[in-house]
């Protein structure tokens, strides 16, 4: 990775702009240039490499036998200003007002990352399925506050953060980071089977199953309340204009039956 390091230096291309090129951290970029062989890189990240270089592969050989000359020197450059460019783009279509740089920068970055991994042939569906789950997830943020902890540990892991930051309840993070890396200690060591974890798995799915028909059954009684609250009052459908009227018979409603 020498002469990969030399190269960029050569183009004066510097670990932040390189970190936004590839979508990652600049730690992340640390990282990767610490590795022994491009081959280890993960595969998007080494394509986009590739194609900011213009080269096919990433043999010592290749990266040894660019010429810098001042014709690639400019069409490296064009690449990367477009890249950040596209980034950018994102304003005219996302309404970023209220959010200032660093925010604008981190929806820009996330927005691209999830188009990137969708277009991907390799592995589509699962991507698909990937990021409609990390959606839920960000739904689901605010009312599940160990989302916030898993996100935390899986960047730890994974060489973005100090393991030793704490953004959250610093007690909570530090007891649930615990247990989850017990438990991914016991799924990575081959410590746990499909057959041992059966009767555990099947509790999963009843008290989820259980959780759903809770909220179904809510939700019918609301909207019973609802039409009977509308009957009532004489109208059709909820409005801007009667809401508060409607949520007050409802209220009403409600306190008949206690």
């Amino acid at each position: 990775m020498n002469k990969l390091n030399e190269l960029l230096q050569e183009l004066g291309i510097s670990k932040v702009s390189l970190a936004k090129y590839l979508g990652v951290s600049r730690q992340m970029v640390y990282n990767y240039l610490e590795l022994d062989d491009l081959n280890k890189w993960p595969k998007e990240k080494k394509l986009l490499l590739f194609k900011l270089l213009d080269i096919e592969d990433g043999s010592e050989e290749t990266i040894a036998g660019i010429k810098v000359t001042t014709e690639y020197l400019m069409s490296v450059e064009q690449r990367l200003n477009q890249s950040f460019k596209n980034h950018n783009n994102l304003s005219n279509y996302l309404d970023m007002s209220g959010l200032n740089k660093q925010e604008q920068q981190l929806v820009s970055d996330i927005t691209c990352l999830i188009k990137e991994k969708l277009g991907e042939d390799e592995n589509r569906e699962q991507n698909f399925y990937a990021m409609t789950y990390f959606y839920q997830m960000l739904q689901s943020l605010d009312n599940v506050p160990e989302i916030k902890y898993i996100l935390g540990y899986m960047s730890k892991t994974t060489g973005f953060i100090d393991p030793e930051e704490y953004k959250f309840d610093a007690d909570k993070q530090f007891i649930f980071e615990g247990i989850l890396y017990s438990a991914l200690t016991l799924y990575n060591n081959g410590g746990a089977s499909r057959s041992k974890l059966a009767e555990t798995h099947k509790k999963f799915v009843q008290e989820i199953q259980q959780k759903n028909e809770e909220k179904i059954s809510r939700t019918q009684q609301l909207n019973t309340l609802k039409i009977q609250a509308l009957r009532e009052l004489g109208y059709n459908e909820i409005n801007e204009e009667n809401a508060a009227e409607v949520l007050e018979k409802i209220a009403e409603i409600q306190s008949r039956k206690v």
